[in-house]
Order: C-alpha cells, then sequence, then structure tokens
C-alpha cells in the first residue's frame, strides 16, 4: 500500500501585525549595522587604526598561529565576516518575519537562537566596541524581546 503525502499548501497568513513589525525592524536593524561594517571593512579607512606606524607593523606581523597571514588581513577577514554574519541574520530573520507560515511564531528553537544571538552580540558590544553599535543592537534586541512578548510566547 503506497502512502502519498499531503501535499496541499499550508495556509499562508502573515504574523500577528505587532509582532512581525517588531521582529521586522529588529532584524532590519541587525542588517543595517552588518551591511554598514561590510562596506566601511572594504571601503575608506574608518576602521584603520589612527596611527599609521601601528597600520604598518600589523601589516607585516604575523599572528602565532600561522605566518600564512598577516595580523592586517587576519582583521580584515574578521571584519568581514563579522559583516556577513549580520546580514545573514538580519536577512533571514526579516524574511521569517514576514513569511507567511508563521514558522518562526511556532518555532520556539529558533524564537530561542535569535534572541541568544542578540543577547550575545549585545554582550560583546558592551564590552569591545562603541556606542552606535550597541545601541543599535540593544534596541534589536529590545525589539525582538518585544516581538516574543507580542506573540504570547
Amino acid at each position: 500500500m503506497r502512502v502519498i503525502a499531503d501535499v496541499r499548501p499550508r495556509e499562508r497568513t502573515p504574523l500577528p501585525t505587532l509582532a512581525s513589525i517588531f521582529f521586522s525592524a529588529s532584524a532590519a536593524i541587525v542588517l543595517a549595522l552588518g551591511s554598514l561594517h561590510l562596506f566601511y571593512t572594504y571601503r575608506g579607512p574608518k576602521l584603520y587604526p589612527r596611527d599609521n606606524e601601528l597600520m604598518r607593523r600589523m601589516q607585516e606581523v604575523s599572528p602565532v598561529i600561522s605566518r600564512q597571514t598577516t595580523i592586517w588581513r587576519a582583521g580584515i577577514g574578521f571584519h568581514a565576516s563579522h559583516g556577513f554574519g549580520a546580514v545573514l541574520f538580519g536577512g533571514l530573520y526579516l524574511y521569517l518575519a514576514l513569511e507567511g507560515t508563521h514558522f518562526l511564531a511556532h518555532s520556539y528553537f529558533v524564537l530561542g537562537v535569535g534572541l541568544a544571538y542578540l543577547a550575545g552580540m549585545t554582550v560583546l558590544a558592551k564590552l569591545y566596541w562603541f556606542s552606535t553599535p550597541f545601541w543599535g543592537i540593544s534596541a534589536a534586541l529590545a525589539l525582538y524581546a518585544a516581538a516574543v512578548v507580542a506573540l504570547g510566547a
């Protein structure tokens, strides 16, 4: 006997309005910050050290782990991967906030991953970054938490 799966599409309705707005705003902040960070990684001097001698030394010196790169090149790679990660998170959660099957609202795992990511980024921003990313990520975390509350989760 052959069993055929039900392939009818699920009902597609958006998330509850308030939760969708909060999730979308949270994700848009992270997407914007990640995009800006990625842009500044490859354009302009905003992520350069203010000391030209330090920059020259960073371009010459290798980290202990490998002589195949320099501190400068590794830093560019870290900045780029950090920006790509934020863009990925922001884009994915923006999609999940707006897609019609309510997957985000029904997956405690995905809700928890998003909350953990934003909480972790907030701590990193407070400890190691400067005020603009700290306040941006803090706002994204607050909006995300408000969305979770709006879901009743």
